[in-house]
């Protein structure tokens, strides 16, 4: 018989009892960072000056690249990584949430390279399957790229299993990465490969004395000598506990370090070399003296003030009522993460399925230049999607009952047939034309040249948004002579004062990471300053987070603490009730309120539920 459902006081006794685990206050990674500690209050009244703050807290991902690049650790790496491509292994990325995503990203990036050197004529190593070689894994699969999956990342066996069923085996390198170190997916993913006999490396941001003394699994992981540790800990977030932010930074870039060490040193034993492109030992002093010059150019006055102007125009487009739309091709990836990421960080109505005539428009969406839907994911994924297709019967052997019940409804809503209800491809447009007071953006690197130039498909949209009456902005990433050349591109369809240009060195890569990483810091900045003059960030905390997962039941409840000086119990009993409250607007799609801010409102002013509701509202107007 179905177990009953436990009303929300109930709910909240059982974390409190059971989820000491998750109480993680005390990792570096959800402390406030000192120099964003006024961020809000900075950002509402000058947009350049708050992208100064997030860009400043950036400079911590460039010092722990430069210490942990002196390291010997990318070299011994790629050593590691090498051998075991060479000897016919293959290399999985696992991750959850932000790092999900990134797994998705680099394993994409890898295939993107062989697939884009077959199409050029080039000679690869045998064998010819190079591209199938990478493998993500990420917590709910890739229907979690584009929607949060509920609950996924709090069970280790998702991540055994998951990975297990990719046929993790002896010979391969599994890359477990998680932000704080202590994510119970992705430990799954490092035992499940220690057991099969693959090489784990565990990929963290906390140091490793505050894990070992607060987080149990987190501790087993780091004293077992078999498991290679990468710890990239930069500090605390420039919005406290987004680990969206400085800590998937660095880990994108040190992985990004490592695939282009490795790649370089399969092509050069195959005699197979890009011209223009040295030794792998080259790699991380190009990528040092490359990060300090784009962290130099985010920083500078020229592109804070054109980013500032763009924060703004889509600032404005939200307050009107209105939406913005993205269009982006071989950023596409780098695109959907940063919005995509914005509805759990920011509680803003996440991706619509194009039939969904009941969920909220979404905010903000991504449009490739594909023609149909499922040849856009095809093309963002370098692959055909991978969702999870398991069984009731398989949770009912991973988990007791009533969590097998519970994460069997989410089960249902991750299917393929699901994540292909979200037209990214050119085909979304009918359920999303460009209306008066919208705002379209194009991000484009030196490969999408053409899609900006006359007669392409991003210059046709942009086109049509400004005769529309909407704003149309352009984002160029890429090497110094190609953001000119993008510039020129954008001046004529661009409105005016609405495209930023971000040139990195001419320095010549294999998967181009300081492109990605230059993207993914301005894309941050974007959205998190656009976010914060939105109300949506009080200090440095965000205080509109959903808390979707056990973790960030843990961040909420102690936002509430602080926000309305009660105590720990108290807030995660107000939390939980809210959660419940605003549970069918959630299911449903639609716009729902602030969890941590109804609760805050109802505990500092005795209020019901929707007297709460309603004083939040007001208090943010």
């Amino acid at each position: 018989m179905p177990t009953a459902v436990k009303g929300p006081l109930e709910r909240a006794e059982r974390f409190l009892r059971d989820a000491v685990q998750f109480r993680l206050g005390a990792l570096v990674t959800e402390a406030p960072h000192p120099r964003s500690a006024e961020l809000s209050e900075i950002a509402r009244r000058d947009a350049a000056a708050g992208l100064a703050v997030l860009f400043d807290v950036d400079r911590d991902v460039v010092e722990t690249y430069e210490r942990w690049s002196r390291s010997g650790q990318p070299e011994a790496l790629r050593d590691d990584l090498t051998a075991a491509l060479t000897g016919g292994g293959r290399v999985f990325f696992t991750g959850c949430g932000a790092t999900g995503r990134l797994s998705i990203q680099l394993a994409s990036i890898w295939r993107a390279f062989w697939q884009d050197r077959r199409q050029r004529g080039l000679h690869s190593p045998p064998p010819d399957a190079w591209e199938e070689r990478a493998v993500s894994v990420m917590a709910g699969g890739d229907y979690a790229l584009i929607k949060s999956v509920e609950g996924f990342e709090d069970f280790a066996p998702f991540g055994r299993k998951q990975i297990a069923d990719l046929g993790v085996s002896k010979g391969d390198v599994v890359f477990a990465i998680t932000e704080g170190g202590e994510t119970s997916f992705v430990i799954g993913t490092a035992w499940q490969g220690l057991e099969a006999g693959a090489r784990v490396v565990f990929v963290y941001n906390n140091p490793d004395e505050v894990l070992r003394s607060h987080v149990q699994r987190s501790r087993e992981v780091i004293d077992e000598p078999r498991i290679l540790k990468v710890n990239l800990t930069t500090g605390p977030m420039a919005i406290t506990g987004s680990t969206r932010m400085q800590a998937t930074s660095i880990e994108l870039l040190a992985m990004l370090t490592v695939v282009e060490m490795t790649l370089r040193d399969l092509l050069e034993r195959a005699g197979a070399e890009e011209p223009g492109v040295g030794p792998s030992g080259l790699v991380p002093e190009a990528i040092r003296n490359g990060l300090r010059a784009v962290h130099a150019e985010l920083a500078g006055e020229r592109l804070r003030g054109a980013l500032a102007r763009l924060v703004v125009a889509e600032e404005e487009v939200y307050r009107r009522g209105q939406r913005t739309s993205y269009f982006a091709d071989s950023l596409a990836v780098d695109v959907l993460t940063d919005t995509t990421e914005r509805s759990p960080t920011f509680c803003t109505p996440a991706f619509r399925k194009w039939d969904d005539q009941e969920a909220s428009e979404s905010w903000a969406f991504l449009f490739t230049p594909a023609a149909t839907s499922e040849q856009a994911w095809t093309r963002l994924l370098r692959r055909s999607p991978q969702t999870i297709e398991w069984t009731e019967a398989d949770l009912r052997a991973l988990l007791d009952e009533e969590a097998a019940e519970r994460q069997g409804a989410i089960l249902h809503e991750i299917r393929l047939r699901e994540l292909l209800r979200f037209r990214i491809g050119l085909d979304g447009l009918v359920e999303r034309p460009v209306r008066k007071g919208d705002g379209v953006t194009a991000v484009a690197a030196e490969r999408d040249l053409p899609l900006l130039e006359a007669g392409g498909a991003f210059a046709r949209q942009l086109a049509l948004a400004r005769d529309a009456g909407a704003s149309a902005a352009v984002i160029a990433v890429g090497r110094s002579a190609a953001v000119e050349r993008l510039g020129a591109a954008a001046t004529a369809v661009a409105s005016e004062g609405l495209s930023v240009g971000l040139p990195v060195p001419d320095e010549h890569f294999l998967v181009d990471p300081l492109t990605r990483i230059g993207a993914k810091l301005l894309l941050n900045a974007l959205s998190t300053c656009t976010m914060v003059r939105l109300g949506r960030v009080l200090g440095n905390r965000m205080i509109w987070v959903v808390p979707s997962n056990l973790k960030l039941v843990d961040r909420s409840t102690r936002y509430i603490r602080d926000l309305a000086s009660v105590s720990y119990e108290d807030a995660c009993r107000a939390l939980f009730e809210v959660i419940e409250y605003v549970e069918p607007r959630r299911r449903a799609g639609k716009a729902y309120p602030a969890p941590v801010g109804v609760a805050t409102m109802r505990l500092r002013h005795r209020l019901s539920l929707e007297q709460a509701e309603a004083e939040l509202v007001r208090e943010l107007a």
